[in-house]
């Protein structure tokens, strides 16, 4: 006698036409750009990988990519695959490691530069040693390319300063960051309170364009200072605080990033007759990507649970 629920159920289960293999080829090539490249980034061949996406594309009845020479580049369609596909291969993960106690899958993680190097190292380590077994691959770029990242599903969860809007992006406050003036040590303005005409006079070292840092120092200073004499761009927090301390400039820093410095007497946050600059610093979000447990933990390790929700 025939089992008529269980033959149901399997000609149900015979109408799936994707398969893992098939997304995850999907996911390389969105990614690598190019067959070639997306088949090293998985250890395929390259004719292996051609015909994953030929058979992905088939089973779907749609084009996911434009062709132009020998790049590939996500059209309307395959960018309304990309979030569903990165949910599912994270979702197979998850289930390859249901009954164990770690984190196995790496976890990627991008932050702007004063979260990625002065906020977010301890945190890191402190969770490396409460799961010696979980990965975290953590990329430190500007804001802009944080946002990004994020936006194009190249990692799970971002770090940023400033505000940024983007139509495929969640962003949701983390924790609240103060900025200073800093100068050298032994600079006029070191022992005295500044005011706004000498601030506005004197030459400042400021981070590049795009990043959270410069946004929200353009913002604070010109609005009370009517302008700003920039004579170096730095793409590094670190630059700026070594040609502050040797020079006669003047840098505006989140005081996370100078706390160590004026500790050890490099660098002297100014008295200024500026108003206080508080920003805040936020958690970025893909708003069609489904997190796995390894990114809703390591947010709550962050003090960020809610945000997660």
């Amino acid at each position: 006698m025939i089992d008529k629920t269980n033959h149901s159920m399997g000609q149900t289960n015979a109408r799936l036409r994707l398969t893992l293999r098939q997304l995850e080829v999907f996911l390389a090539m969105a990614h690598a750009g190019s067959t070639r490249a997306a088949a090293h980034r998985i250890a395929r061949s390259q004719s292996a990988a051609s015909t994953a996406l030929a058979e992905l594309e088939g089973a779907l009845g749609v084009e996911l990519f434009d062709r132009i020479g020998r790049r590939l580049q996500l059209n309307e369609n395959g960018r309304a695959l990309l979030p569903r596909a990165q949910a599912l291969i994270e979702q197979a993960t998850e289930v390859q490691t249901l009954y164990s106690d770690e984190h196995a899958a790496p976890m990627r993680v991008a932050a702007s530069f004063t979260i990625g190097e002065y906020l977010l190292p301890d945190l890191v380590s402190q969770w490396t040693q409460l799961h010696p077994r979980s990965q975290i691959q953590l990329r430190i770029c500007n804001t802009s390319e944080v946002v990004e990242a994020v936006a194009a599903l190249e990692v799970d969860v971002g770090f940023v300063e400033g505000s940024q809007t983007h139509a495929d992006l969640v962003v949701r406050p983390w924790l609240a960051d103060e900025m200073v003036v800093v100068a050298a040590p032994g600079h006029p303005l070191a022992r005295q309170r500044a005011t706004l005409r000498q601030l506005a006079e004197a030459t400042w070292v400021m981070r590049e364009p795009g990043s959270g840092t410069r946004q929200v120092a353009d913002k604070w200073l010109l609005s009370h200072l009517g302008q700003v004499h920039v004579g170096f761009e730095l793409g590094s927090t670190e630059a700026i605080k070594r040609v502050v301390a040797t020079s006669d400039a003047l840098g505006c820093l989140s005081r996370q990033a100078v706390e160590q410095s004026v500790a050890d007497g490099r660098l002297v946050v100014l008295r200024t007759r500026l108003p206080k600059a508080s920003r805040q610093l936020a958690v970025v979000l893909h708003r069609g990507k489904r997190l796995a447990r390894a990114t809703t933990d390591f947010l709550a390790h962050c003090g960020a649970a809610e945000l997660a929700q």
